[in-house]
């Protein structure tokens, strides 16, 4: 019998299996697209309340520090909770979450709808890559999660053009597709848990030094490669002039490229190791991306930063099969420190970077560069090498 199928009573069909499969993967999209959904459309939130367009951007930040400090413990919770009954609920919080944001009749109530959503997500991301790691044969893990990466990538690059053109009627009318999305995946349910002996998890148990090396890894990825665009948005507008919407166009591209070669990073993962593939894309993202802050053509720096997708995939793909192929009964609580360490490091980002760029706009592309060539293989190389990373080590 196929994993997916462990949860289906007799004689009920298979292809029931392969949609909650398919659901599986698909909420992989619905956190980014949440986190990314007001990005396109501050001013026009701002308009409605009577606020700024920067006051606006709150709703940003208020979605994505509960998601990354609710993601600290989410994983480990869930684990002793039940996977699939707490992503359901979590799912279910969502759709009130994002209903409350699209009849929001003040400022202070939009906020705290975005911090219900970054909440109900922060128990939906990591409880889907330890179920993903449940059902799928381990030779095949790598190719599994460049799928869910894809999809995920998938949510964060359309959330600023689909929440853009459903402001040509209402802002709102996003979150009322969102809380649609969610709804649906709920109805739609997730395959069983996964058989587990033993005591229950524990905090600590997602704390453990390998898994406090990889979140590590993460915070510095993420915050210094996937998380600045903002940064190449800032060189593209003063050093080439560009339109926001050009720049917007620009960006797209790091999204693009990560989507349609998250499925090529996955099978590498699986055919060369996971800790090869992750420090293999921090190298080249690095190169890319001091590239990206030095040469005087937009059309290269355009080429650069959308390549650099690909490698910023490698890496995050890499580490979480590093995470969820290791031996432990708490795969989705370290699974979950792991992401939260990812997304806190792209909040951070802005703070230490914005003020760099200021001063002087070579180093803000140089010394992020510097960092995601440096500390990853640093850290990663100390990964417990008595441990294979992958399956296919251990063939």
């Amino acid at each position: 019998m196929r994993p997916a199928d462990r949860d289906l009573p007799a004689g009920q069909p298979r292809p029931a299996a392969r949609v909650r499969l398919a659901a599986l993967y698909a909420g992989g999209f619905l956190g980014p697209f949440g986190g990314a959904m007001t990005s396109s459309v501050l001013p026009e939130v701002g308009a409605d309340f009577g606020v700024s367009a920067g006051s606006a951007a709150a709703t940003l930040t208020g979605y994505m520090v509960p998601f990354a400090l609710f993601m600290l413990v989410s994983g480990t919770f869930g684990e002793r909770w039940g996977a699939r009954r707490t992503v359901l609920l979590a799912y279910g919080g969502y759709v009130v979450a994002s209903v409350l944001c699209a009849v929001a009749w003040s400022f202070p109530v939009l906020i705290g709808g975005r911090a219900l959503q970054g909440a109900a997500n922060a128990f939906t991301t990591p409880l889907l890559l330890a179920t993903i790691a449940a059902v799928t044969p381990q030779a095949r893990l790598g190719r599994a999660l460049g799928v869910f990466a894809s999809m995920q990538a998938a949510g964060q690059t359309s959330a600023p053009l689909l929440s853009g053109l459903a402001a040509e009627a209402s802002w709102r009318w996003a979150f009322v597709g969102a809380a649609v999305v969610a709804g649906a995946l709920a109805v739609v349910g997730l395959p069983a848990d996964p058989p587990r002996g033993g005591d229950r998890p524990r905090l600590r148990s997602a704390w453990r030094l390998p898994t406090l090396r990889l979140a590590a890894v993460g915070f510095v990825a993420w915050g210094c490669l996937g998380g600045l665009s903002f940064l190449v948005a800032l060189r593209l507008g003063d050093s080439f002039g560009l339109s926001a919407g050009q720049r917007g166009l620009v960006l797209t591209g790091f999204g693009l490229v990560g989507i349609f070669t998250a499925r090529l990073t996955g099978w590498s993962i699986d055919r060369f190791g996971a800790r090869r593939c992750a420090l293999s894309g921090a190298a080249v993202g690095g190169v890319l991306l001091a590239g990206v802050g030095v040469l005087p053509s937009v059309v290269a720096v355009g080429v650069l930063w959308a390549v650099a997708g690909a490698f910023s995939q490698a890496v995050i793909v890499g580490l979480n099969a590093l995470v969820l192929s290791a031996d432990g009964g708490n795969r989705g609580g370290a699974v979950s420190v792991v992401q939260s360490l990812r997304f806190l490091g792209g909040a951070v980002s802005p703070v230490a970077f914005v003020p760099l760029y200021h001063l002087d706009p070579v180093s803000a592309f140089l010394v992020p560069a510097g960092l995601v060539l440096a500390v990853p293989p640093v850290l990663l190389l100390h990964h417990d090498r008595s441990r294979p990373d992958t399956v296919a080590a251990r063939r």
